[in-house]
């Protein structure tokens, strides 16, 4: 059958007709399958902790949590059931701030202080599909309930942490309300502040992304300011430079303008790498084209040094003979620029990302606990490696 015969098969339509109507199709039976799925009035939650995660987070011992609890000192939003406490995020938040303020040198509440920079994470891969945005989102969540001041920035135009935050791209963001609202070239550019969002979870705000990003690809090669695109990121935050300790941006899967400006912006780089060879190649030439492309900008103005970067094997098989051996052939590389934790691949993650959960909101009832204790000890180990690298950039132990 000839391309022009299949176009037209049960059909008199131009293929730009076929493809518009494919793509509002599509996106009409999505909106429908989301709302199922996340009514749009729905609010989203942290689960409510135990008492052996919620002592974690806080950075005390079980049963010194469990001694606070029975002094009420802090007024807790429930009491136990069956001999059984948990906590809800913002009884964790309580119990730090006590904590804090009667041992302050202990420093529970983790926020940086005096010459303390404020740490910009560019989370980046050329590459589709290596867990750049799961890895984001739990991170997001993981520092924010450690007791930092978390910024998240949805920068790539599919939006799916926006969607993983209960920010539903076609619905629930408008115009201006994505970081392109503060990077525009034009009279319609917006204070930072305007577009940041808070979240259910105490000290974790996000700027949402959607489609409106690509603005920004198409209107820089355009504009008379074009030639400072790669400091537009790092300008938009500082009206808010001291209201954050950590700020997160999860980048577009390409090389463009969004994404050299996140590298301008960032004090630090995380690149996720899933160890298949075809990703690995797909790295190696992104590595390339990230060089030469830094290497022009920076004679134009020079790019300070990156306070750590560091590559994360996502979506691990540690029974996989050729991602091991692919696994062992980037530490032969990189030595300790390859992180010592690896981001499992699991079910328990994948299910989750189903219903727009992560691991920290969904019920942990609902999966097998032992492929759930996995993945959860995969994500902390993760997650605790990369907030033992922000520390060390604090000069703290």
């Amino acid at each position: 059958m000839s391309t022009q015969a299949a176009l037209s098969y049960e059909t008199d339509k131009t293929f730009l007709e076929l493809l518009e109507n494919d793509a509002d199709e599509l996106a009409s039976k999505l909106q429908a399958l989301q709302r199922r799925i996340f009514p749009p009035l729905a609010k989203k939650a942290i689960r409510r902790l135990t008492s052996a995660e919620a002592a974690k987070f806080i950075g005390i011992a079980e049963g010194y949590l469990r001694q606070i609890a029975i002094d009420g000192k802090v007024e807790l939003s429930e009491p136990p059931v069956n001999g059984r406490r948990t906590y809800s995020v913002e009884d964790i938040a309580a119990i730090r701030e006590l904590l804090d303020a009667t041992n302050p040198s202990r420093q529970y509440v983790p926020h940086r202080q005096g010459d303390d920079k404020l740490q910009i994470l560019s989370i980046i891969n050329f590459k589709g599909g290596s867990a750049k945005t799961t890895t984001t989102a739990h991170l997001a969540q993981y520092l924010a309930l450690k007791g930092y001041r978390v910024l998240a920035i949805d920068l790539d135009p599919q939006a799916s942490l926006s969607t993983l935050f209960g920010h539903q791209p076609e619905l629930d963001v408008g115009a201006d309300e994505t970081l392109y609202g503060a990077l525009r070239y034009d009279d319609r550019r917006v204070d930072i502040r305007e577009i940041i969002r808070s979240t259910y979870l105490p000290g974790l705000h996000i700027i949402p992304g959607n489609l409106e990003l690509m603005e920004f690809e198409t209107t820089t090669p355009r504009a008379k300011e074009a030639s400072t695109f790669f400091v537009r990121i790092a300008q938009a935050l500082e009206p808010v430079e001291g209201e954050y300790d950590v700020v997160l941006v999860d980048c577009p899967p390409n090389l463009g303008y969004l994404t050299m400006a996140a590298l301008c912006a960032a004090t630090s780089i995380m690149i996720t790498v899933h160890p298949q060879m075809l990703d690995v190649l797909s790295m190696a030439q992104f590595l390339r084209m990230t060089t030469d492309l830094l290497q022009v900008i920076n004679k134009a103005r020079p790019i300070a040094n990156y306070e750590w970067m560091s590559y994360l094997i996502t979506r691990y098989e540690p029974s996989d003979t050729p991602q091991n051996q692919m696994v062992g052939f980037l530490r032969s590389l990189f030595g300790p620029r390859v992180m010592t934790n690896a981001m499992l691949k699991s079910t328990a993650i994948a299910d989750a990302g189903l219903s727009k959960q992560t691991l920290y909101e969904v019920d942990r009832q609902k999966f097998n606990k032992g492929t759930y204790d996995r993945a959860m000890e995969s994500l902390d180990l993760v997650n605790g490696e990369v907030e033992a690298h922000i520390r060390r950039t604090w000069g703290r132990v």
